[in-house]
């Protein structure tokens, strides 16, 4: 298992998004710790992603299983048998090289596009993992033609937030699953 994860998975996992299901956090917390277990987390070799993660979270002492995550992240940043580091070419705030659809770019959520830009960069393409963002729901096609998936880990709830968010458009489909 190999994934670019959201923030908001982390977030969710730690029960600071209280608007989603029981579902969504334990999917989440289910995700961190397989991942922990025997997974590969993706991030940029630039600790952007780390980052963004260290100034949502709290680590010391961690509080949920999003912060435990980090700390077991951080300590395994340099094993690439659990952490894959990924340069990025950052040509301006937030614009990325290696984001996978140049048109989609400044319509995309500027502290996101590093997470689409990691998983297009890297070389196997790993999904990104989404929690409960539902303005996901609306870029996902345009990444997946470019060979980047959106892996929904809450789609019942990124529905009902977009729904809510967007009253009078109508929900964008979802993406496959795969087999």
């Amino acid at each position: 298992m190999k994934a670019v994860i959201d923030t908001n998975v982390l977030l969710v996992a730690n029960g600071q998004h209280t608007d989603v299901s029981e579902d969504c956090v334990t999917e989440c917390v289910t995700r961190l710790q397989a991942m922990e277990k025997s997974g590969v987390t993706v991030i940029d070799d630039g600790y952007r992603i780390l980052g963004e993660y260290q100034h949502k979270t709290q680590l010391t002492p961690p509080k949920g299983v999003g912060d435990v995550f980090l700390k077991w992240l951080l300590r395994n940043a340099g094993n690439s048998s659990h952490v894959e580091q990924i340069p990025l070419t950052e040509t301006a705030s937030n614009y990325f090289d290696e984001f996978p659809d140049h048109a989609l770019q400044p319509n995309f959520d500027a502290p996101d596009r590093k997470f689409a830009a990691v998983a297009h960069a890297h070389t196997e393409k790993p999904p990104v993992w989404q929690a409960a963002d539902c303005k996901w729901l609306n870029w996902w096609p345009a990444l997946q033609a470019k060979g980047v998936n959106v892996e929904f880990l809450c789609p019942t709830d990124a529905c009902q937030f977009y729904r809510n968010k967007f009253p009078n458009k109508p929900t964008p489909a979802l993406p496959s699953s795969k087999p």
